[in-house]
């Protein structure tokens, strides 16, 4: 009888682990980035994010204070697989984590990214739910 316990306690282990380390590889974040992108959910209480919702987001032109028209392709291009240009013409690397594999790997980097870019583009921060769907989006690439 003990060597059963045993045996079901091990085979609930192994299921536990297996299913974690599958929920990890089908989001494609490391444990890092899947704690910040967890605590977007918590902030605009949702469940899970929308790719459809993140590609209208980075697709979306919106009209600047300044009067030019901007959207995340303005500098990352139509296709986040390609390389992008900043204004002054600096070479920005593909967004696209299929395709940069260092993309959405580093929390502090995605928000430094993230508050920068949204406050050029949208002249205000991200929300939570902003971020999450293009998270979504770009590891849907």
């Amino acid at each position: 009888m003990k060597h059963r316990v045993h045996a079901i306690i091990v085979v609930f282990a192994v299921a536990f682990f297996a299913f974690a380390a599958l929920s990890l590889a089908a989001t494609g974040l490391n444990p890092a980035m899947q704690a910040l992108v967890d605590g977007y959910k918590g902030s605009a209480k949702v469940m899970t994010f929308s790719p459809d919702a993140g590609r209208r987001f980075y697709a979306e032109k919106r009209t600047h204070s300044s009067g030019e028209t901007r959207s995340c392709a303005t500098c990352h291009t139509e296709n986040p697989s390609a390389s992008g240009k900043t204004p002054v013409g600096k070479v920005i690397e593909p967004i696209s984590p299929a395709v940069n594999k260092s993309r959405f790997t580093d929390p502090k980097k995605v928000e430094k990214w993230f508050t920068r870019n949204c406050k050029w583009v949208l002249e205000r921060e991200c929300t939570d739910n902003e971020k999450g769907d293009y998270i979504a989006f770009m590891l849907s690439l």
